[in-house]
C-alpha cells in the first residue's frame, strides 16, 4: 500500500451528501475501518507466511533432486562398470551357457520329489 494512504488514518472522514451522520456512525465507520485494516494486516501476513513456506519447500526439494542425481550417476557408473566385468568374464565361464531345464532339475530330483510326496503322511 502507498506511504501516503489515508487507509490508516482514522481522523479521515469522507463528506457525506444531504445531513451530517451522527457520531455513532461515524464511530461504526472507524470501528468497520480498524477491523478491515487488521483483517488485511492478517491476511498479507499469511500470504507472506505461505509464500515462505513454499520458498523452503522448494529449496529442500531441489537439494533432494541434486542427490538424487548424482545418486543416479553413481549407480549408472557402477552398473557400467559391473556389466563391463561380467562381458570381459563370459567367455572365460562354462557356467553361463544356456540351460535346458533338464538340467537346471535331474530326473532323479524329479522322481525323489514325486515319491516323497507321495507317501501318505503329506496327502492328508
Amino acid at each position: 500500500m502507498a506511504q501516503g494512504s489515508d487507509s490508516n488514518d482514522t481522523s479521515y472522514k469522507s463528506p457525506s451528501p444531504g445531513s451530517r451522520p451522527s457520531s455513532s456512525d461515524d464511530v461504526k465507520k472507524v470501528m468497520r475501518r480498524e477491523k478491515n485494516r487488521i483483517a488485511a494486516q492478517k491476511s498479507r501476513m499469511r500470504q507472506t507466511q505461505k509464500a515462505d513456506s513454499l520458498h523452503l519447500e522448494s529449496e529442500n526439494l531441489e537439494k533432494e533432486n541434486a542427490a538424487l542425481r548424482k545418486e543416479v550417476k553413481q549407480l549408472t557408473e557402477e552398473a557400467n562398470y559391473l556389466s563391463s566385468v561380467l562381458s570381459s568374464h563370459e567367455p572365460l565361464c562354462t557356467g553361463l551357457a544356456p540351460q535346458t531345464p533338464d538340467l537346471l532339475y535331474s530326473p532323479h530330483q524329479s522322481s525323489f520329489h514325486r515319491q516323497h510326496i507321495a507317501v501318505p503322511h503329506y496327502q492328508r
